[in-house]
C-alpha cells in the first residue's frame, strides 16, 4: 500500500520499544511487514553552544560551509553522496536505525585551551552497533569525538527525505579526557539538523486498524455510551543539562556570574482505551481518571493546522514547556530562584504507540505515545519565547503581535532571541552552598497542553545538589522524581506535617497553591513561610479571537496576581516580614504593609508605602512562586488569605484557606 503524505516520525531518544506493551496487544500491530530503507546525500546542520564550548576551552571553526541559513541557525555543510543510513519502517513509520553512515564534506577544526586541535573535517556519522538509538560523530583517524541522541525526524515530501529536525550532540569520554574537563561527559555542546535523500523499499503494507480522523479530546467515543475522549498528557521522565554560565567563577567568587540549566524531557500521553491502566507506574497521579484518550494536537508555529488532519483547534495548536528551579532555605522557607522563557513544540515522534493507525503523524500525539525533546533543543534560541504569550489554562498561544509575529502578516520574521534572553538565569550566590548553608534544590519541568484535564501529571519534580567545576554548575545527583509541583512537595498536600498546609485553588481562569508552615521559635514568637504558586492562573485579555483560542489570537496581557494579605489579630506584633521572589534586583521586590489587622504584600506598595502612581513591579504570573515570612507573636490557626487578581473583573480577590496567627 503506498504511503500517505503526512510526515512520519520516530524518536531515538528512548530505548526502542516493541509494538505492544503493558499487556496491551492489537491483531493489527503485525499486519504489515517491517522493511529497510536506505537514505544518502542532502546536507548537515550544526549549531554549537558556543556558551558551553568557550567555558571548557574548545572553539569551533567552520571550514567549507555552505551559504544555506535556517532560522534555527544551523551552520550547514553538504554530504556526500555515498554511503548512507539504513533503518526499517513498519506499518508507516520509521522503527529505528539498523546501520550505515553518512560523510560531511567540509566541517570543523576544534581548537582546544592546550594549543592543540581535533579535525573533524569530512567527519562521518555512523550508526553506533551497540546501540541504534546512537549516531557516532567519529574523526578522519576513526576516533568518537562526539555522539548524537535524541533525534527527532520525520520522512517529508513525500517520504523522499529523511529530516532531522533536531539532535543532541554530545560530548564522548574520549573528548572529556582530551580536555582535561572529565564532568563534560554527556553535556549537550550542539544541536543537530539533516536533510538526505530517501531510498524506498517495498510495499509497506497498512494495518487494518484506521484512526482517521483522530480521536481528538471532546470526541464522542464510537459505542462509548456517551462517553468522550479526553486529553491527558503525563511527564514521563526528565534529565538537566548545563548549557551555559556568564561570567561564573565559581563559589565565593568577585563575579556573581549566571548560570543556565535545561531539561531533556520525555513525555507521554495517557494509555487508557476504555479501562484506567498506569501511565507512569508507580507514581500517585500515574494513573489517568480519562478512560479514553485522546489525541494531543501538535502544529508546528506557522504552519496553520493542515485540514487533512481534521483538528479542532485552527491555530498552530501545539504543547509549550518551561522549567524552574528552587531552594528550600534552612529556615525552612522555599524561593523559586530561576524560571524559563517558554519552548514551543514542534513535532512529535510518536515512540511506543498502543494503537496502530492509518498513519501516525508528526502533528498528533496518540494513545501510549511518548516523545522526547532534548536540551539542546530545548536551549534552542529560535524555539523559545516569553511566557506573556500565552494563555496558560487553555494553552493557546497568541502568535499574532508575538516576537516572531511582531506585524501580525502571519509570517515567521525571526525572534532576535539571543542564546541567553529566553534561558533559565540563575546567580552563582543562588547556588552556593556557602551562601546558603543546608539549603536544598528542586527542579521542576511541565508541559501545558489544549484540553489536558490535570496538570498535575504534566508536570514533575526531582531533588539535585548544585556542583561547580571547570567555569560551569551542573544539578547533579537527581533523585526522588515525582510528578507533580515543587510546592507539593515543600509541603505535601496530602499529608502535611504539623502546623503546615498546602490549598489549590482550580477556577476556570487556572489553578493556584497557597501553602504554609509555621515554626515555633520557643520564645513566645512564630515565624510563617508562605509560598503562593500560580500554576496556570491568567485573568487574559485577548484580541482577534474567542477567548479559547482561534486563526489569530492577539493576548494583549495575561496577569495573575498583585497582592497578597494575611489577616492579623489586634493585638499581634509583628517583628520582621520577608519577600521572596527568585531574583536579586531590589527593583522588582514587592512592598509590604503591616496594618492593623493585616500585613499585605503588594506589586504597587514602595516599601512600607503604598505608591498607586509609581510603576508596578513584576505581578505573580502563571509558573512562577513567590514566598512571603512573618515572625509574629501568634500560635498558628486556620484562616484565609487573600489574592487580589492584577486585571479588573469578577472576581476581584480569592480567599484561600491557609494557617494565619490565632486571635
Amino acid at each position: 500500500m503506498k504511503l500517505h503524505h503526512h510526515a512520519l516520525a520516530f524518536v531515538l531518544a528512548v530505548a526502542l520499544v516493541p509494538l505492544a506493551s503493558a499487556g496491551v496487544v492489537d491483531k493489527a500491530q503485525h499486519a504489515a511487514a517491517q522493511q529497510s530503507w536506505s537514505a544518502w546525500g542532502g546536507d548537515i546542520g550544526v549549531r554549537w553552544n558556543r556558551d558551553l564550548l568557550n567555558n571548557i576551552g574548545v572553539v569551533a571553526k567552520p571550514i567549507e560551509q555552505t551559504t544555506q541559513h535556517d532560522l534555527r541557525r544551523h551552520e550547514w555543510f553538504a554530504l556526500r553522496q555515498s554511503g548512507g543510513l539504513q533503518f526499517n519502517v513498519r506499518n508507516g513509520s520509521l522503527e529505528g536505525f539498523t546501520g550505515g553512515s553518512l560523510q560531511m564534506r567540509g566541517g570543523y577544526v576544534l581548537t582546544l585551551r592546550d594549543g592543540t586541535s581535533i579535525d573533524l573535517r569530512n567527519l562521518t556519522l555512523r550508526v553506533r552497533a551497540a546501540d541504534p538509538k546512537i549516531l557516532d560523530v567519529v574523526s578522519g583517524d576513526g576516533k568518537v569525538w562526539l555522539y548524537s541522541d535524541r533525534l527527532m525526524f520525520e520522512l517529508a515530501n513525500n517520504n523522499h527525505t529523511l529530516a532531522v529536525r533536531a539532535a543532541d550532540v554530545r560530548v564522548t569520554q574520549a573528548l572529556a579526557d582530551r580536555i582535561g574537563v572529565p564532568e563534560s561527559v554527556g553535556w549537550e555542546v550542539a544541536d543537530m539538523a539533516l536533510n538526505t535523500q530517501v531510498n524506498i523499499e517495498g510495499s509497506n503494507e497498512r494495518p487494518e486498524e484506521v484512526c482517521n480522523p483522530y480521536p481528538w479530546p471532546n470526541v464522542l467515543v464510537p459505542g462509548g455510551n456517551g462517553a468522550i475522549y479526553q486529553g491527558d498528557l503525563f511527564m514521563q521522565s526528565f534529565s538537566i543539562d548545563p548549557v551555559g554560565c556568564l561570567n561564573c567563577d565559581g563559589p565565593g567568587g568577585a563575579y556573581d556570574g549566571i548560570a543556565a540549566f535545561a531539561p531533556s524531557s520525555t513525555l507521554i500521553n495517557n494509555k487508557n482505551d476504555g479501562t484506567a491502566v498506569a501511565t507512569v507506574p508507580g507514581d500517585p497521579l500515574g494513573t489517568s481518571t480519562a478512560l479514553h484518550t485522546g489525541f494531543i494536537a501538535w502544529f508546528t508555529m506557522f504552519s496553520g493546522s493542515p485540514p487533512n488532519y481534521n483538528p479542532p483547534y485552527k491555530n498552530d495548536q501545539h504543547p509549550f514547556l518551561i522549567w524552574n528551579l528552587y531552594r528550600i532555605n534552612a529556615d525552612r522557607s522555599i524561593e523559586q530562584i530561576g524560571r524559563s522563557g517558554t519552548k514551543h513544540a514542534f513535532l512529535t515522534v510518536n515512540g511506543g504507540c498502543l494503537d496502530t493507525c492509518d498513519h501516525f503523524s508528526s502533528h498528533a500525539l496518540g494513545r501510549g505515545c511518548s516523545d522526547t525533546y532534548g536540551s539542546g533543543n530545548n536551549d534552542s534560541p529560535q524555539d523559545m519565547g516569553p511566557r506573556s504569550e500565552i494563555v496558560p489554562a487553555t494553552a493557546v498561544w497568541g502568535r499574532c503581535g508575538s516576537i516572531w509575529d511582531r506585524s501580525c502578516d502571519g509570517q515567521d520574521h525571526g525572534n532576535n532571541n539571543t542564546s541567553w534572553t529566553q534561558r533559565m538565569q540563575t546567580h552563582e550566590s543562588q547556588l552556593d552552598a556557602a551562601v546558603n548553608p543546608g539549603a536544598t534544590y528542586k527542579f521542576e519541568s511541565w508541559y501545558l497542553a489544549k484540553d489536558d484535564i490535570n496538570i498535575y501529571n504534566s508536570m514533575a519534580t526531582t531533588s539535585v545538589t548544585p556542583h561547580y567545576a571547570s567555569q560551569q554548575w551542573t544539578l547533579s545527583g537527581s533523585s526522588g522524581y515525582r510528578l507533580g509541583p515543587a510546592i507539593d512537595r515543600w509541603v505535601d498536600p496530602t499529608n502535611p506535617p504539623a502546623n503546615s498546609m498546602n490549598t489549590e485553588l482550580a477556577s476556570s481562569e487556572g489553578h493556584v497553591k497557597v501553602a504554609v508552615n509555621a515554626t515555633d521559635n520557643g520564645n513566645g514568637t512564630w515565624t510563617y513561610n508562605y509560598a503562593v504558586m500560580n500554576l496556570d492562573y491568567a485573568r487574559a485579555v485577548i484580541q482577534g479571537a474567542p477567548a479559547n483560542g482561534g486563526p489569530d489570537p492577539r493576548v494583549v496581557s495575561n496577569k495573575g496576581f498583585d497582592r497578597f494579605s494575611i489577616p492579623l489579630p489586634a493585638d499581634a506584633s509583628v517583628s520582621s516580614t520577608t519577600f521572596r521572589n527568585g531574583t536579586l534586583d531590589a527593583a522588582s521586590k514587592w512592598g509590604v504593609i503591616v496594618g492593623a489587622n493585616s500585613v499585605t504584600w503588594s506589586s504597587s506598595a514602595l516599601g512600607s508605602v503604598p505608591v498607586v502612581t509609581a510603576p508596578k513591579r513584576p505581578t505573580l504570573d502563571w509558573g512562577t512562586l513567590y514566598s512571603f515570612s512573618i515572625t509574629v507573636n501568634k500560635a498558628p490557626a486556620s484562616g484565609s488569605s487573600s489574592l487580589h487578581v492584577a486585571t479588573a473583573g469578577t472576581p476581584s480577590d480569592f480567599s484561600i484557606a491557609t494557617l494565619v496567627p490565632s486571635t
